[in-house]
């Protein structure tokens, strides 16, 4: 008999969403368990017990799938929207498997964005103990100097803890603008326009193309397709999620 898992591991298991955010949706009252309202903490047996969100009954995926996501600007990193803007559901919807997106981009951010339904692999991949390496494409005005950069490359202050300093190359430089690429070790909320404020520059476009060894590669705005073995296999090394 299959020993009784923590309710959280049970939803990400299930692809509703991750394991930080299925605590919420614990907490916030909206996760049952044989007719009863759950509470954090409580286990389940996935052969026995019935597990229901907003009063869909849910079952854990046997097969584990993961994607990735062209994100184009406009498109909130949600798979349900309560304000009804477009999210990325919509892009993915051929995806048969439910699978929930791998931290986030904001809304007018773009480029390279994860789906899956594998709870431990998408922690993993977003603890900020992993220091995993994520590369923007940044255009930024005015022109920047050197005192900017200096900026952009220390640490920041974000809900009560600073980040890892981010690292900083000048892609070009004209008269009004200026192209960087920037490396992130975590991923903290709007961690990069945060620190284009605090150095006086206004981000003109936002674009995230790598995550570890993962690139964007030949993806246009909109597309997306099924990561292979080899490329699963390296996320999970670097994530340490085997």
């Amino acid at each position: 008999m299959e020993d009784k898992i923590r309710l959280q591991k049970f939803l990400a298991e299930a692809g509703v969403a991750s394991r930080r955010k299925a605590e919420e949706l614990i907490a916030d009252g909206k996760v049952y368990v044989n007719g009863r309202a759950a509470q954090l903490g409580d286990k389940v047996d996935p052969k026995k017990d019935s597990v229901t969100l907003s009063g869909k009954r849910i079952k854990r995926e046997t097969q584990n799938v993961y994607y990735m996501l062209y994100k184009p600007r406009g498109y909130v990193t949600t798979m349900r929207d309560e304000k009804d803007r477009k999210c990325v559901a919509e892009l993915i919807r051929n995806v048969t498997m439910r699978v929930y997106p791998i931290g986030r981009l904001d809304r007018d951010s773009e480029g390279l964005l994860l789906f899956t339904n594998d709870g431990d692999f998408a922690n993993a991949l977003m603890h900020p103990s992993r220091h995993i390496q994520k590369v923007y494409r940044v255009s930024v005005r005015p022109a920047i100097t050197e005192a900017q950069i200096t900026v952009l490359t220390s640490s920041l202050m974000i809900d009560g803890r600073k980040t890892m300093p981010a690292e900083v190359r000048v892609v070009s430089r004209e008269a009004d603008k200026s192209t960087l690429e920037i490396v992130l070790y975590e991923g903290r909320n709007r961690q990069i326009r945060r620190l284009c404020e605090e150095a006086g520059l206004e981000t003109l476009r936002l674009k995230r193309v790598s995550i570890g060894q993962l690139s964007l590669g030949k993806l246009k705005p909109g597309e997306y397709r099924e990561l292979n073995p080899g490329e699963v296999a390296a996320l999970k090394r670097e994530s340490g999620s085997y």
